[in-house]
């Protein structure tokens, strides 16, 4: 089989929700990293195969299949198609997983995986339209929102509120020294934006999210969202936000003949279905699954980026699998950062990369929960 491997990796700022990204066009937004990639590898943009967008609510300025609407926007040549997919929170991180299995298998050697998500556009399940859950589905399965899920999960692994909200907090904290470090700087692409309410456009450089000036103080005084005696709120809870991204990878043998650097290869690959009504779990079977596939242990990975949908997720996932929490989310997690559902995965992957060059670390493990019980889970290797 070729060896699929990762060229470049780039994403927008994380806009909050109204905030400013709120201004631009979905499917506008979703170019931007696709002639990022371009400028960034001085790639001839004939030479990408396929652009496979993740994307969950496929509506509005979202459908059409935005993967190909993109790329045209972006001005590759109109012999670049696109296929777009939803695998929930995750489908930005499957398109990664399609992109590697087509090189690997040998279909293409050149693939652009990304995802979008503009959720002040494009609000949250404005592409069901009030439809219900099948009386066939609901006759098998209990069926509630990921809200109740985790605080069902906070409830069985026995997690306080306090020990969430002091989860949060940390999230917090470490994408604000992340952000004054410049961790993010060589990973986000600025864009040029002009604010709701602005009197004219400026250069947006940072995520939005992170607020320097949380504390368990304003945390303790939210009130629940899912449970009145619940202890799941907007301050634990993943951000409603708006972003892009995209990843170029190759096989390695048509990176080295374009003289392009591989800096990782993609290494294993898993994907899980799990408990439909406790739904956030799958990260746990997910990340001992791709374990094995690499023959790796969970000592040897020396990053993890678990999505932050709530934070009982990642703090079930520790206490599961024994990683040493200080390799976890080391820049906060979409908490802090934000959860642009469609772009989160390859989020989640791009700050990954850049962290493990920055690092000098080797190996990478990124996992994230997915709507109706699933998880995808990936290891990546640094190349030297």
């Amino acid at each position: 089989m070729n060896e699929p491997v990762i060229v470049e990796a780039v994403r927008t700022p994380v806009g909050k929700r109204k905030g400013k990204l709120s201004g631009v066009r979905a499917d506008e937004l979703a170019a931007q990293p696709l002639k990022e990639l371009v400028k960034r590898t001085n790639i001839e943009p004939g030479l990408i195969e396929d652009v496979i967008f993740g994307c969950v609510s496929q509506v509005g300025e979202q459908a059409f299949d935005i993967a190909r609407v993109s790329a045209l926007i972006a001005d590759y040549p109109i012999e670049v198609p696109g296929t777009t997919l939803d695998r929930q929170c995750g489908s930005s991180q499957q398109a990664v997983h399609f992109a590697a299995q087509a090189i690997a298998s040998g279909d293409m050697d050149v693939v652009v995986a990304g995802g979008i998500e503009n959720m002040s556009r494009v609000p949250m399940f404005s592409n069901i339209q009030g439809v219900e859950f099948s009386d066939e589905l609901t006759s098998r399965y209990e069926m509630i929102n990921q809200g109740l899920s985790a605080e069902r999960i906070a409830e069985k692994w026995g997690f306080s509120r306090e020990q969430l909200d002091e989860f949060s907090l940390e999230s917090h904290e470490k994408a604000i020294n992340a952000q004054k470090e410049g961790r993010f700087d060589r990973e986000i692409m600025p864009l040029e934006v002009t604010p709701p309410e602005s009197n004219g456009s400026e250069t947006m450089k940072n995520d939005e999210g992170p607020r320097a000036n949380s504390s368990l103080e304003k945390l303790g005084s939210l009130k629940p969202s899912f449970d009145e005696n619940g202890k799941i709120h907007p301050g634990n809870s993943s951000q409603i936000s708006d972003g892009a991204v995209a990843v170029l990878l190759m096989s390695r043998k048509k990176a080295e003949q374009l003289g392009l650097k591989p800096r990782f290869r993609v290494l294993a690959r898993s994907v899980v279905g799990s408990d439909p009504t406790l739904m956030l779990t799958g990260p746990i079977p997910a990340t001992e699954k791709v374990l094995k596939k690499a023959g790796l242990a969970i000592n040897d990975i020396d990053h993890f980026e678990v999505n932050e949908a709530f934070a009982p997720v990642p703090l079930a996932w520790l206490k599961e699998t024994g990683a040493d929490p200080e390799k976890l989310n080391p820049n906060g997690g979409a908490i802090a950062l934000g959860h642009p559902l469609g772009a989160s995965g390859g989020r989640l992957m791009t700050t990954m990369i850049h962290e493990l060059e920055r690092t000098g670390g080797r190996y990478g493990l990124q996992t994230m929960c997915e709507g109706h019980g699933m998880a995808n889970a990936t290891i990546i290797e640094r190349l030297s």
